[in-house]
């Protein structure tokens, strides 16, 4: 893996990097794959649908048993996390393809908008004052650990996916350039799981982090208490 970014455009001061491309390409195969299934959506699903339907039913289920009561509100954002970051992992299957979550500033953007998920999420479900309080108690003193707690989770939350993005795809190559064809399946089934299990802990630990900012401020109330205030 490349320690200087690949540069694919240069317009003046702007780079476009191979990450970059990448992630476009990504994103746009999302947005097409959603368009496609969405049009052709009917009572009686084809295989394309059932499959649909079955990666969203397992992502609604993930998604609800960590935060039964606002699960509707938080699983779009981290279903799409789950799919950007699981296709971004598997990109490097494709020849000549790096995958984006390869790069310490994809991993870095991904990890500062859980950050700011976090405390959007938290705001529009809790409200500003009873959020900004959680961060006082069970004593104000603890203020500063809290806010140290923010920052280290949310690097260490970018630092881990690079981390073993980077040691997979190097990994892999090493193998290949010792062994050759001759362990091709093997380390390609490794690739996909491990991909697989990467985006599954960077979504869940994004869930976990959101759930834990909206309980930390108490029971769960309705929506007309929540207006009252």
């Amino acid at each position: 893996m490349d320690s200087v970014p690949h540069i694919v455009l240069q317009f003046g001061p702007l780079a476009i990097t191979r990450t970059v491309v990448t992630t476009w390409g990504i994103m746009l195969f999302m947005a097409a794959v959603s368009w496609l299934i969405g049009r052709r959506l009917g009572p009686e699903p084809d295989q394309m649908q059932a499959a649909a339907e079955g990666v969203v039913t397992a992502l609604v289920d993930a998604v609800r048993a960590v935060l039964p009561d606002y699960w509707e509100r938080v699983y779009p954002f981290v279903a799409t996390l789950w799919l950007f970051i699981g296709l971004a992992n598997l990109s490097s299957l494709i020849p000549g393809l790096h995958a984006p979550t390869g790069d310490l500033s994809a991993t870095a953007a991904l990890a500062a908008v859980t950050f700011l998920s976090v405390h959007w999420f938290g705001v529009r479900i809790d409200g500003v004052r009873d959020y900004l309080r959680h961060y006082l108690k069970p004593s104000p003193i603890l203020l500063p650990f809290h806010l140290i707690g923010e920052l280290t989770r949310t690097l260490a939350l970018g630092i881990r996916l690079f981390g073993n993005m980077m040691s997979l795809e190097m990994a892999a190559i090493l193998v290949l350039l010792v062994a050759g064809l001759l362990v091709p399946v093997p380390i390609l089934m490794l690739h996909i799981v491990e991909a697989l299990v990467q985006a599954y802990i960077f979504g869940m630990l994004a869930l976990v982090y959101i759930a834990g900012g909206i309980r930390s401020v108490g029971s769960p109330r309705s929506p007309e208490e929540r207006s009252s205030q």
